[in-house]
């Protein structure tokens, strides 16, 4: 395939030394790609602190690895030259999880569009750029005249990143890396700015990569997901096979605790109570281990190989050692894009 990004074995620890007690493993010997050719949506999602915002950061170039690379088209990210740098910053865009933040309060919201269209030449005059402040503003549901002429403190929550999405689609990009884009915003509008994202998916063929920590969402918008814990990859796959019938002890714990609108149906306690000490810890282990229930010795010893347990599912797990190993970097075969772009 063709790999338009690439994280190849990334980890990044922040803090001092191997001794130093603020030393934080974020993302630990992370790989994915995303095929230029073959767009899709891919969700990331776990709880607080398993990696995804790291990720996403790293993917973007905006943090250097401790190790591993990050490649656009097979160059990494943190040594590009001005022009290939022009065209990764127009290839990959992102949309944030605060949109208040991107805003400067004492610009209206047209400047927010106006730049990128002056740094990367995309009009012709002013008519033609207000032509696509209007066109771009449109495709996400939004009238230019009741959005462009105001200051950002003037528009709701739901308009502001409906705007960021407007923006990326500016410079149609291959790749949209939206980290948690609808947890600040009502209930009410998130099912509108999720929507605008699968159709900036389906109409204009552009891959989304969904950072999440609410199931829900990532079962409804993307096609393939990959569930990470405390920095680690635990399940990977077609999105269907992985929330319907999760075989990671993690991925059961978190679907386990979404609650059911059917009041008659308990929640499922499997995972709450964690197996006996299993050992001391090895160089690389489970992060799982302490609250698996499953927890065996050579848990603690070595970190489990991602296995295939179908043929679009791995899972990083003793449970399915069996199965053949897949390497990190293979991951994303897993992936898939048969029906990527759907109506």
């Amino acid at each position: 395939m063709s790999i338009l990004l690439e994280a190849r074995h990334v980890t990044k620890i922040f803090g001092g030394s191997l001794f130093d007690q603020h030393r934080m493993v974020a993302l630990e010997d992370f790989s994915m790609a995303i095929d230029s050719e073959q767009p899709t949506i891919t969700a990331v999602v776990g709880e607080s602190g398993s990696g995804k915002t790291t990720m996403a950061r790293l993917m973007l170039g905006l943090e250097t690895p401790t190790a591993g690379e990050v490649l656009y088209k097979g160059m990494n990210v943190q040594e590009l030259s001005g022009a290939e740098s022009h065209a990764f910053k127009r290839d990959v865009q992102v949309v944030f999880q605060d949109p208040f933040e991107v805003y400067n309060p004492f610009y209206k919201v047209d400047h927010v569009l106006a730049t990128p269209i002056a740094k990367f030449g995309l009009a012709d005059g002013k008519a033609d750029r207000r032509r696509l402040m209007e066109e771009v503003l449109e495709t996400v549901g939004l009238r230019s005249e009741e959005v462009l002429e105001r200051y950002p403190h003037q528009l709701s929550g739901g308009q502001r990143q409906r705007i960021m999405v407007a923006r990326a689609l500016l410079l149609k990009p291959k790749l949209i890396i939206a980290d948690e884009p609808v947890s600040m915003i009502d209930a009410s509008l998130r099912a509108t700015v999720l929507a605008n994202l699968q159709k900036l998916h389906r109409d204009f063929g552009i891959s989304v990569i969904y950072i999440t920590h609410d199931l829900a969402t990532a079962y409804q918008i993307s096609k393939n997901i990959v569930v990470m814990y405390s920095g680690s990859v635990a399940e990977v796959g077609d999105v269907e096979l992985v929330v319907q019938d999760p075989q990671h002890p993690y991925t059961r714990l978190l679907i386990g605790s979404v609650p059911h609108p059917n009041p008659e149906k308990p929640w499922s306690a499997e995972g709450l109570e964690a197996s006996p000490e299993v050992g001391e810890r090895g160089e690389t282990y489970c992060k799982f281990v302490d609250r698996c229930p499953h927890a065996m010795p050579k848990c603690a010893e070595r970190a489990p190989a991602l296995y295939q347990i179908d043929p679009h599912r791995l899972a990083a797990c003793y449970l399915y050692e069996s199965a053949p190993a897949v390497r990190l970097e293979e991951m994303s075969t897993v992936f898939d894009t048969s029906a990527a772009i759907a109506s």
